[in-house]
């Protein structure tokens, strides 16, 4: 049994791993999932700057991704509809009305340019086999932005969940420069769809946001739904709104969506409602306002960690600088092999060293003769001739060696140099090299955006570099606070009390919401929430809502006898407390209730048990004459005499009850 336990741990370890760090949860170094890299990888190898059918990419991410068409297919859309990682031709989905994307094999896509400037650089990107070995793709990608928080993700794994709200890409791009040069800085989530959102508790992204949708209650016979909250598609709130009308919690006359590439959804009211009656309404029982709760959950190397929004900023600013180092530096050592190439030609074919391997019969004394030319310039050169520089220098055809022009070699190399002049200057300013490039970014958005009028085309949408969510402050509203009280709660002869309770008369209105305080024939007394039907007993003192500030205004006045000695009791008290669904006694166990009484004041009179020389045969009493007492504390005694029963004076026939 251990051997087989130790085996299910294991492959329950790995299983949760791989789908942890595999499958549910981004890389905060390039903010994809696997299969969103492996989509992004693909179409950076097939770009030739034409759109590809999707179902082509598909198939061409399969030889990087295991897991079949259908999850790459459905998350190529989901990151096409991003707007900044891949361009779209065809129906991608609405994420207004949330009508889902054509089939693959009827759209086409391609990598977006933007996204090819800060996410693909092959040169300083570490590339591992892939899972059949018969290529390559990225461990991830040397992301320039926070992509986490542009696109936002979600993902559920083995114990543990991550909830990442989209960002502005323009307000994370200057959250990213203040960083740099060590300002505060503050960001807030952003949907595409726009709506209100209050902050209050959303933690720097490890809290909750209220989301609502933003109404136009310009005419008062008509509510428009001109902005969605997050998350939401205009198919989900017009279920919510179609839901909540069949349950009577709101009051309209008629729906129309003409939801297109905006929101737009009228409500139209019946006669006598109103739209300031109808919009907290709208709040409270439909999807125009809900919480949802965030978790900045990424894998940070190699290990699921929990970050705020300004943590990845901070992470982010950091990384560009030695992204960028890591570029300049690329490039020096590219431009180096470029200069020492040109100086090795330009020697070559001025100082006539190809004359010298003439005569020579073999390949290695052509090679000797070669490298034993260059001894004299060897000052002249970056590093030492190797047999590779000799390889290339056989290979310059004879054409290209009468036609040499030395001022065009001079040219070009004064222009390496000036290059590697100016790239040991940026080397030395890295910072100030990170926020010109964050500032490029924004220049290049902003022409993105502009509309090509040749082709009727524009690379970004204008909306994704505007704030399109309001960020406000306003409470979620309470259902409680705006349900009213209308359903009868009676109660029957046959002792049953509830909402659904047929004959019988009614007690009091309630809500589904309310919460009751019955106390029942025997003294026993509980508080429970408003039943469809509950049997109570065939005598009920007292039912009322069980709000304190209402039931701590009532003075209960208990009459119980004590049976072995047929003595009566008096107890004046109120209840200040209370566990749901539980039930209290009035009176010491074993005591049986006569009466009990809300009223302040009233009159009551023992009628003794009949005995030889007892000549009183009843006695009145006035129950204010009592003093008050603690719930738990026990009766006064009336009167020593056995008393046989009670009557209770009642100008109200409901005025014992309390009802």
């Amino acid at each position: 049994m251990a051997f087989v336990k130790n085996i299910f741990d294991k492959n329950f370890i790995e299983f949760a791993s791989y789908v942890i760090r595999s499958r549910a949860i981004p890389d905060l170094e390039d903010g994809l999932k696997p299969v969103q890299r492996r989509i992004m990888h693909t179409l950076f190898q097939i770009d030739d700057g034409r759109m590809h059918k999707v179902a082509s990419v598909v198939g061409d991410c399969m030889k990087f991704h295991p897991h079949g068409d259908a999850s790459i297919g459905g998350a190529l859309v989901v990151l096409a509809n991003k707007g900044i990682f891949i361009q779209r031709q065809g129906n991608f989905g609405n994420l207004y009305t949330g009508d889902e994307a054509s089939a693959t094999r009827y759209i086409e896509c391609s990598v977006h340019p933007f996204a090819k400037d800060f996410l693909y650089n092959p040169h300083i990107t570490e590339y591992v086999p892939s899972y059949d070995g018969r290529g390559k793709e990225p461990i991830t990608f040397r992301a320039k932005l926070p992509v986490v928080l542009l696109g936002g993700a979600e993902g559920i794994a083995v114990g543990m969940s991550t909830k990442i709200l989209p960002y502005n890409i323009r307000e994370v791009i200057d959250a990213e420069i203040k960083c740099i040069r060590g300002e505060k800085f503050q960001i807030y989530p952003d949907s595409f769809t726009g709506g209100l959102i209050d902050v209050s508790n959303y933690n720097d992204g490890n809290g909750k946001i209220v989301t609502r949708a933003k109404f136009d209650l310009s005419d008062e016979k008509k509510i428009v739904i001109t902005e969605l909250p997050f998350d939401t598609t205009s198919k989900e709130l017009l279920d919510s709104i179609d839901a909540a009308y069949k349950a009577g919690k709101i009051k309209i006359n008629s729906v129309e969506d003409y939801t297109t590439d905006h929101c737009n959804i009228e409500i139209r009211l019946p006669r006598g409602v109103y739209s300031k009656d109808v919009e907290k309404a709208l709040y409270a029982y439909t999807a125009c306002e809900k919480s949802i709760s965030c978790s900045m959950l990424v894998i940070k190397d190699n290990i699921p960690v929990v970050m705020t929004a300004s943590e990845i900023i901070k992470f982010y600013a950091q990384r560009l600088t030695s992204i960028i180092k890591d570029e300049l530096e690329y490039e020096r050592g590219s431009l180096m092999e470029d200069l020492h190439a040109r100086t090795l030609e330009r020697i070559f074919i001025e100082e006539r060293i190809y004359k010298k391997i003439e005569q020579m019969t073999t390949a290695e004394d052509v090679d000797k003769a070669v490298k034993k030319g260059f001894v004299p310039f060897k000052a002249e050169l970056i590093r030492e001739v190797t047999d590779e520089d000799v390889e290339k220098l056989l290979k310059i055809p004879i054409r290209r060696i009468s036609l040499f022009d030395i001022n065009k070699n001079r040219d070009q190399v004064t222009a390496i140099n000036a290059r590697l002049k100016e790239i040991a200057k940026r080397l030395k300013n890295l910072k100030a090299c990170a926020i010109e490039y964050l500032e490029g970014m924004v220049e290049q958005l902003e022409k993105f955006t502009k509309l090509d009028e040749k082709n009727d085309t524009r690379f970004i949408d204008p909306k994704l570099l505007t704030r399109q969510t309001t960020v406000t402050t306003f409470s979620a509203v309470d259902v409680k606070t705006v349900v009213k009280r209308d359903i009868p709660l009676r109660y029957d002869d046959k002792g049953y009390l509830g909402t659904k309770v047929s004959g019988g008369r009614e007690i009091i209105k309630v809500t589904p919401y309310d919460r009751i305080l019955i106390v029942r024939k025997t003294g026993i007394w509980g508080v429970c929430d408003v039943s469809d039907k509950l049997f109570v007993d065939q005598g009920m003192y007292y039912c009322n809502y069980a709000e304190k500030e209402i039931i701590n205004k009532v003075l209960f006045t208990v009459i119980y006898r004590d049976p072995k000695s047929n003595q009566c009791y008096i107890k004046r008290c109120r209840i200040a407390g209370w566990i749901m669904n539980r039930d209290y006694n009035f009176a010491p166990d074993g005591m049986e209730v006569l009466h009990v009484d809300t009223r302040e004041k009233f009159k009551f009179t023992l009628n003794y048990v009949k005995k030889p020389r007892i000549k009183v045969a009843s006695q009145e009493f006035k129950a204010q004459a009592y003093e008050e007492k603690g719930l738990k504390a026990g009766g006064v005694r009336i009167d020593t005499k056995e008393v046989e029963s009670i009557t209770v004076e009642s100008a109200d026939p409901q005025g014992t009850l309390g009802l």
